[in-house]
């Protein structure tokens, strides 16, 4: 053999080398964005799960307030409507605004309870708030570990040389689940006539 030869196989060997090694980076990758969406859509559905069970304690919370607080017939209609729409939430941008109204709602029951404070079924109305903000702390954790898994795939999206491979398998940025600044600081509605 001679050295022409030698170094062709040298050179063969090294692209050779490079090629895999680009290779296995990529699987990497992929098998990494794959897994945080694995990881972001199950969240999410704890998510959807939890938005039920707090609409369904609302929906109690409602029947069992109605008793000693005459709401306005659209309170109930409202509630109604988000429990359905809530069952069919599909996006982030859904549950955002399933949230913003279920926070609205749960203003306007707690000045409901507040007026109302020597009710019969206080001890009941008691229990179903305690079990509701249980269950928000749940929804809370939830969408903190839907935001962070959704933070991380997004960076492998945004930073290079990853962002190559998410762009040539079709990955692309998901979105947050985000709670408004406006409906975390809102006064609840204290009219109900």
């Amino acid at each position: 053999m001679d050295i022409s030869s030698m170094l062709n196989i040298i050179i063969l060997g090294i692209v050779f080398l490079i090629i895999t090694i680009i290779f296995l980076y990529g699987v990497g990758v992929y098998n990494r964005l794959v897994s945080l969406r694995n990881g972001w859509e199950a969240t999410f559905n704890q998510v959807l799960v939890t938005l039920k069970k707090r609409l369904d304690m609302i929906t109690q919370l409602v029947e069992t307030v109605k008793s000693y607080a005459k709401f306005e017939k659209d309170l109930f209609v409202e509630v109604t409507r988000l429990r359905s729409s809530g069952m069919e939430a599909k996006t982030p941008e859904d549950v955002n605004k399933i949230e913003r109204n279920i926070r609205s709602i749960m203003g306007d029951i707690k000045v409901a309870v507040e007026a109302y404070p020597n009710p019969q079924t206080a001890g009941l109305v008691s229990n179903i708030m305690h079990s509701i903000s249980d269950i928000e702390g749940d929804a809370a954790r939830y969408r903190y570990t839907y935001n962070n898994i959704v933070q991380e795939f997004n960076t492998i999206c945004d930073r290079f040389p990853s962002n190559i491979v998410a762009s040539m398998l079709g990955f692309k940025k998901e979105q947050y689940l985000e709670i408004e600044k406006e409906a975390v600081e809102k006064i609840p509605n204290t009219s109900f006539y």
